[in-house]
């Protein structure tokens, strides 16, 4: 049986729907500030990565990062305490790019140029599908994550699979063009079958005999004709998970996408009121 969960208070419990929910009018008003906040933060890192515009707004931009960041930092320890279990949250896929959307900023205090990893924040806008009412389509990353761990076993098989072939026929151009035709090791020639079977086809190594064209143009048809079958695995298994999910987040670890008369977290188990 689900453990019995200590009610939040009230004052907290109305903070909290505010701060992970979009159902009500003041968490939508939360949620929509905050999408815009993020939005602000990625465009003043990608500004300062531009020369002419850091030469004559460093010190702005700098300043913007830092609110930015203690505007996102203390939001982040805000849900710590507004969740019933905050170790559960911190775990879950949002918790950590939560928290990953700060700690660039103070790992740059010791090495320099870390700050540029706050694009991560850019990830927090998969929000804007519950705070817009579009879980039921798209139930953000908590539902791709799922469809990818559901489909892991497929998934392994097949890239095991490609991963044969790629090394049986990268041996086989080694031996057909050899060091001469630029196919200089194993490891290059399975390079080029990698890029050749994925369709990439830089052009930095080319086959010159008939034997090693044919061979490349097998491998090409090949990809073609796979290369449909990892985005299958996965958009069956979203199909399989996707279903009629609301925004209602658990009150202990924060997880949305829940059905509408769910009574338990589909992740801990804790009851949902």
């Amino acid at each position: 049986m689900p453990e019995q969960e200590e009610p939040l208070s009230p004052r907290r419990e109305h903070w909290r729907e505010i701060v992970f929910e979009a159902e009500t009018p003041a968490g939508r008003r939360f949620n929509i500030v905050l999408l815009w906040l993020i939005g602000l933060s990625v465009v003043a890192v990608m500004l300062e990565s531009v020369p002419e515009i850091a030469a004559k707004y460093a010190a702005p931009l700098r300043i913007a990062e830092w609110v930015f960041t203690g505007i996102f930092t203390a939001e982040y320890f805000l849900r710590l305490y507004l969740i019933r279990h905050p170790l559960r949250y911190a775990r879950s896929f949002y918790g950590i790019v939560d928290l990953l959307s700060v700690l660039p900023a103070y790992v740059a205090l010791l090495l320099p140029g870390a700050h540029a990893l706050l694009v991560i924040r850019i990830l927090r806008m998969l929000r804007m599908f519950r705070v817009f009412k579009m879980v039921r389509h798209v139930n953000g990353a908590e539902l791709l994550v799922r469809a990818l761990y559901s489909g892991r076993a497929k998934i392994t098989v097949f890239f095991s699979f490609m991963l044969a072939i790629t090394v049986i026929a990268g041996t086989l151009m080694y031996l057909i063009e050899g060091p001469e035709g630029g196919f200089t090791s194993i490891p290059t020639a399975i390079y080029w079958a990698i890029v050749t079977i994925t369709t990439l086809g830089f052009g930095d190594i080319t086959p010159g005999t008939p034997l090693g064209r044919m061979l490349t143009s097998v491998l090409v048809l090949t990809g073609y004709a796979i290369i449909a079958v990892p985005t299958g695995i996965v958009s069956a298994e979203i199909s399989r998970l996707d279903g009629s999910d609301t925004t209602d987040a658990c009150p202990s670890c924060g997880v949305c996408g829940h059905l509408a008369d769910a009574k338990f977290c589909r992740r801990c188990g804790a009851p949902m009121a």
